[in-house]
């Protein structure tokens, strides 16, 4: 009764029924239909030694005999893979006569001290032998500890209640290493849950029977229907107790092992790892050509070239360097920008290498792939340090574009980021890029360099970059302050302090200098969505009325949508409007076409997304700025999927109308600014300064500028699980973004109209593959989900009177949607089983509903366009 262990009765030979089962499946489903397959055996155990001088130090002897392997659930003849196969043929002679050969474990205390096994085994039978072996480790008391077994270091629990012990391992606190990356932002991510439980039952000192269960699931955070979950059982029965062989008589357990057997050696019980070789796998460049058709760039908005990529990425993380470049080498100019996409997003030390090499920077002519792969960069899902060193390096070398220069200076920004959120904002590389990117800044004296190092602090959003935006928001002219408000814009309220309040309300109220519009109205929105204080909004409210003219209809209107969204603020809004000297019909009634307005594209369980458009016009009825905006969110994060922002100034004269205070001097400008996944893109010019304005109109074809275009991997996460029962398994999700986003703005003098026109085009394929792998046999499930869509904004004005028409329209075209699940088991043999069920469907376009007054504008735009048919010119 004094042991902590069970204890095993000497000359005894305990003969058990023992058998391990694998299921994968989708999340939900019950079992009886998953695929998998289950191994069983008889397993026979006897005392070899007991310490003399402590009863709880006993060395057992476990043999493996009567291996069967078959389907885990009843399959008809012809579906059944095992069937005509004896077991040596399914496992391997060799591999079978290793997962025979007994092993020995010394338990001390019921725990296992040391695993002994033959060296040279195959690595998967001696993890099946481990996997068996872990089943023996208990203690009879309850508690907590930390104890090593198959699966590494782990935090285990045990409950004991007379007869019965539950053993609990906390699977997320095992200590080993495994190999996998998950993706940077928690909503494109994958959510998992991992846990273990085993049920002993103890009949005279030693076990009767065992149950363990491990149970994996994933799911895609954004669509959680989609996922996969592996369960893995093993059951130890004994079946009965027969006279065996003595014990061996010893002081050490040295000298028991070297009578027993010399070849004998301890092992650690964690698992080794083991990769089976993929034998027919096609090599690099056979898998190219075999896509390659749907890479062309006219295609790149058919789901059907997300999925190439994605299966494309997947053969290059196999590849070496030199297999990449022959594929790079080997390609022509039209596809080679999605040949660099594919190959930037393996991330993988030989694909960063193979780029590298290939792209010179200071070579003007190969632009547009140098920009790919520096946007693939931005987008990186698991950034390595390497890659951060490799771009700080390539921006104080010699650059032969300038717009490169700036693009690398943004991505450094957009990844150093993505390490601080990691909790690695003291890596030497982010350190190194940090620092340039400030210092650089405080020394530059030329614009265009300022608002390079602008846009690349407005990606990394470092708390100690603050002050310095602060700084250039306040003092800054035109594009610069605007650029410094709407860094500070993507900031996390909860970094926003007092001084950054105190100096938005001080360019908002213009209280030491006059602002542009886009500045003021930016400042606005800042302080209104960091919970501002009653008198803060009391005093924007007053301002409403004594704004230039277009102001205050767009400040208006952006207090109406925050009452009409339930935005954070809307509380204090409400408290002041209470009050009849901010809330007055003369402040309520101002006139114009500027507007705000925010709304729902899908609120699911999941997920929901939000759209918001926000339109500041000049007092003549030019365009300042548009901006649209889509964010996607669930409880605990958010992405900012998509902005689209074109600004104008100064071209009032082209409409010889009046510019608006404190805009008289501002240069001809237009341009457009975009933010994919967070990652802010270099800014696109339409022109700049009248000369080029009056030169594009006069040719204006309306043909759209391409703002971004390209592939890009959005969901990258892959887990490597040890299974307690042996084998590996993985689960792998892939996101890939085909995406083709185009701006134009056009002008109609004749009619007195301007046009803006953004489109977005994006197809989505995700695949997702979850694995048990054991050498002989491959079980898992493979899930594609694939859906193409178009969203279209356009912005319609006639300023032929005032207050001027404005229509805004957002469009999205019919969208297919196809989901497909395929369960699988295989042998090396090539015979294979497959289960395939899919569902297809069409979501109806749609017109976003923007406000009540925009509407109304459309209604006269159009009824008046049919009376003036004509073209533009």
């Amino acid at each position: 009764g004094h042991t902590t262990g069970p204890s095993l009765n000497n000359d005894k030979l305990y003969k058990f029924a023992y058998s391990a089962e694998v299921y994968v499946d989708q999340v939900k489903a019950s079992l009886q239909k998953s695929a998998g397959y289950r191994i069983s055996s008889d397993v026979d155990v006897n005392l070899l030694w007991r310490n003399p001088d402590n009863d709880d130090d006993q060395l057992i002897k476990i043999t493996i005999k009567d291996v069967q392997v078959e389907n885990v659930n009843e399959r008809p003849a012809a579906k059944n893979i095992f069937k005509g196969k004896s077991t040596e043929k399914i496992i391997g002679k060799e591999y079978l006569e290793a997962l025979q050969r007994p092993i020995v474990v010394e338990l001390v205390r019921g725990k296992v001290k040391t695993f002994y096994s033959y060296q040279n085994e195959p690595g998967f039978t001696q993890n099946i032998k481990r996997g068996l072996a872990s089943l023996f480790q208990l203690q009879l008391h309850s508690g907590s500890s930390s104890e090593v077994d198959i699966s590494g270091k782990c935090s285990t629990t045990y409950h004991v209640r007379q007869d019965q012990v539950t053993k609990i391992k906390d699977l997320d606190s095992c200590e080993r290493e495994t190999k996998g990356f998950t993706s940077h932002n928690r909503i494109l991510d994958v959510g998992t849950k991992a846990t273990s439980a085993t049920v002993y039952v103890l009949e005279d000192s030693f076990i009767k029977s065992i149950k363990a269960e491990e149970n994996f699931v994933f799911v895609l955070n954004y669509r959680r229907k989609t996922g996969a979950k592996i369960v893995s059982k093993q059951r130890l029965e004994l079946k009965s107790v027969q006279a065996g062989l003595g014990l061996i008589a010893a002081k050490q357990v040295a000298s028991v092992i070297k009578t027993l057997d010399p070849n004998y050696v301890a092992m650690p019980l964690e698992a080794e790892p083991v990769k089976s070789e993929c034998k027919k796998c096609p090599s690099l460049s056979e898998h190219w050509q075999s896509i390659r058709e749907h890479m062309h760039p006219d295609r790149l908005s058919k789901a059907e070239a997300a999925k190439s990529f994605l299966s494309f990425i997947q053969n290059i993380r196999r590849a070496t360097k030199e297999e990449i470049l022959k594929v790079i080498r080997s390609e022509n100019k039209e596809f080679l920008p999605q040949v660099v996409d594919a190959v930037t997003s393996a991330q993988t030390p030989e694909s960063l290498e193979a780029m590298l090499e290939f792209l010179d920077f200071k070579d003007a002519s190969t632009f547009i792939l140098q920009e790919r792969f520096l946007y693939a960069c931005g987008f990186a899902s698991h950034p390595s340090e390497t890659l951060l060193k490799s771009l700080t390096e390539k921006f104080k070398g010699d650059v032969a574009n300038e717009e490169i220069r700036e693009t690398l200076v943004i991505v450094m920004g957009a990844l150093i980021r993505k390490f601080c959120d990691k909790g690695d904002c003291k890596l030497p590389a982010v350190v190194e890029a940090k620092r340039l990117i400030i210092n650089r800044l405080e020394k530059a004296t030329k614009d265009d360099n300022v608002q390079m190092y602008l846009l690349a602090l407005k990606n990394a959003l470092l708390p100690e970059a603050i002050p310095v935006l602060l700084k250039y928001a306040e003092s800054g002219e035109g594009p610069i302050s605007s650029l410094a408000a709407t860094a500070l814009q993507r900031y996390d309220p909860s970094f926003l302090t007092k001084e950054v309040k105190e100096t938005m309300n001080r360019i908002y109220h213009q209280t030491r200098k006059v602002h542009e519009k886009t500045v003021r109205t930016t400042a606005a929105a800042i302080i209104l969505n960091s919970n501002p204080s009653y008198m803060e909004v009391k005093n924007i409210l007053l301002s409403i009325g004594e704004l230039p003219m277009e102001m205050n209809k767009y400040m208006l209107s952006m207090i109406q949508d925050i009452l009409h969204f339930e935005m954070p603020s809307s509380k204090t809004i409400r408290q002041v409007l209470k009050d009849m000297r901010s809330h007055n019909y003369d402040r309520f009634s101002k006139m114009g076409s500027s507007s705000a307005y925010t709304g729902y594209i899908t609120r699911g369980p999941d997920v929901s997304s939000t759209y918001s458009l926000d339109i500041l016009y000049s007092g003549s009825g030019i365009l300042r700025r548009s901006n649209m905006n889509i964010r996607v969110f669930d409880r605990n994060a958010d992405l900012h999927a998509l902005q689209v922002v074109i600004e104008a100034q100064g071209l009032e004269s082209i409409i010889a109308a009046t510019p608006d205070e404190g805009e008289e001097n501002l240069d001809s400008f237009a341009g457009m600014s975009a933010i994919l996944f967070d990652f802010q893109l270099r800014p696109v010019t339409f022109f700049q300064g009248y000369g080029d304005l009056m030169s594009k109109m006069l040719s204006a074809t309306g043909d759209a500028m391409n703002v971004v275009k390209g592939l890009v991997l959005l969901t990258d996460y892959l887990q490597e699980i040890q299974l307690q029962s042996g084998p590996t398994a993985s689960a792998e999700f892939l996101g890939g973004l085909a995406i083709d986003i185009s701006g134009g703005m056009e002008f109609s003098l004749w009619y007195r109209e301007s046009k803006t026109n953004v489109k977005n085009r994006v197809a989505v394929f995700i695949a997702g593959n979850t694995e048990v792998d054991s050498f002989f046999i491959k079980t898992g499930m493979e899930t594609t989900l694939e859906a193409e869509t178009a969203l279209d904004f356009i912005s319609t004005v006639q300023f032929s009177q005032y207050p001027f028409l404005v229509c805004m329209q957002m469009d999205r075209v019919d969208s297919p949607f196809r989901a497909h699940v395929t369960k699988y088991e295989s042998l090396p043999s090539g015979r294979r089983y497959t289960a395939r069920k899919g569902k297809a469907a069409a979501l109806a376009g749609n017109e976003y509903p923007l406000h009540q007054e925009n509407s109304n504008m459309c209604k006269k735009v159009f009824g008046a366009k049919s009376d003036s048919a004509g073209s533009w010119f």
